[in-house]
């Protein structure tokens, strides 16, 4: 006879969910592209790193695209939080803009820090179960890397209270990823 301590703890995993990936991926998308026009709407073409701005934001509009068309595609429903993620996404670009074109580098790199970490852990769930999820997320990842070095070479780390700062908006993504995959 065995006593449940006699038998092995088999690791909890939890069903590999889609539609969460999707929902989440389109939010976070969404958010960057809308970090990004608040940045455009105070820094304008003013300054040199307007450039770097502009080309990440194009990027992030492509990435949305996507996710936009895979959740029309897979019947999946986008997070009841967009309308939060426009008015903070733009809140947070537009501040870090006007405390400056560093503060702004340094924003990046903070959010494309958490993308990071999200996309490497998403691909490792993925395996090989979804090629076209996994080949696009694989290539955005690639996309925000190359965001997170040109903020860096931008100067992001010079910014005013750039630890705080770097922080503070890390925290807030790890948040929304968490909340966009289930609301």
């Amino acid at each position: 006879m065995t006593t449940q301590e006699d038998e092995p703890i088999q690791p909890v995993r939890r069903e590999l969910d889609l539609s969460e990936m999707i929902r989440v991926n389109q939010a976070g998308e969404y958010g960057a592209t809308r970090i990004y026009a608040g940045q455009r709407a105070v820094m304008g073409d003013h300054v040199p790193e307007a450039r770097a701005i502009a080309g990440m934001a194009e990027q992030e509009e492509v990435h949305r695209a996507f996710f936009d068309r895979l959740m029309a595609e897979r019947g999946v429903r986008p997070t009841a939080l967009q309308p939060f993620w426009n008015v903070a996404g733009f809140g947070l670009g537009a501040v870090t803009a006007l405390i400056g074109p560093k503060a702004a580098m340094a924003c990046t790199v903070a959010v494309e820090t958490e993308i990071d970490r999200h996309y490497a852990e998403q691909l490792e769930e993925l395996g090989d179960s979804d090629p076209e999820l996994s080949a696009a997320i694989a290539k955005f990842r690639d996309e925000e890397l190359e965001h997170k070095d040109r903020a860096l070479a931008e100067g992001a780390e010079q910014a005013f209270g750039y630890p705080v700062m770097s922080a503070v908006i890390r925290m807030g993504c790890r948040a929304a990823i968490a909340l966009s995959k289930r609301i």
